[in-house]
């Protein structure tokens, strides 16, 4: 696999330091629109070790490279960004009970992707309620909602709170209120910089 950061320059530089692999996480994420007029994001992580790995506490002995976990899911939405329906895999767990942690994730049916989905997933999810993997795809795969949907609305009016200031502006670093994205798009909302306003 091709190393990124090689091609970036960092103070800390490597080139001195040799390294030993301890462990691979692949995550993959894709958003689609359905023949049905809904749509779907769906997410992956798979996680392997170089080599022969055993769960703690009984789990089963995974060979070198192969699968620890293997598993995904998948959230149907229609063009509100609610939820409508919910699938899971799991093709590779380290324990025998890990995929009863899927069936809680249902409870995401009904609830609409956008501001407040991570603390409602958390309040829904958390704990011992459902499987930690699946859990951390769910705040990814909903920016993957998002970045899905972006083009189909891109000629759409932006949100705007209740005082008509679009909701994107202070969402991230591009989008900062004293920015040149917002002093180019929005300039009757950019804030100076160092204002308080």
């Amino acid at each position: 696999m091709e190393d990124l950061f090689d091609k970036t320059t960092s103070l800390s530089s490597t080139k001195n330091v040799t390294r030993e692999a301890l462990h691979d996480r692949q995550i993959s994420m894709r958003g689609f629109r359905r023949s049905d007029g809904l749509y779907e994001v769906e997410g992956s992580v798979t996680d392997r070790k170089p080599r022969a790995f055993t769960a703690p506490g009984g789990g089963r002995t995974v060979a070198a490279h192969e699968p620890i976990h293997e598993m995904g899911v998948r959230l149907v939405f229609d063009d509100s960004m609610v939820v409508r329906a919910v699938n899971t895999f799991m093709s590779a767990t380290p324990y025998g009970t890990c995929s009863g942690g899927a069936d809680a994730l249902e409870s995401l049916i009904g609830l609409r992707i956008g501001a407040g989905w991570n603390s409602e997933v958390r309040r829904r999810l958390g704990g011992g309620r459902s499987c930690t993997h699946l859990l951390e795809l769910l705040s990814p795969l909903a920016t993957a909602a998002l970045q899905s949907m972006g083009e189909l609305r891109m000629n759409a009016p932006d949100p705007v709170d209740a005082n008509g200031r679009p909701m994107k502006i202070d969402s991230c670093y591009a989008y900062a209120a004293d920015g040149e994205v917002v002093a180019l798009r929005w300039p009757q909302f950019q804030r100076n910089h160092g204002s308080s306003t």
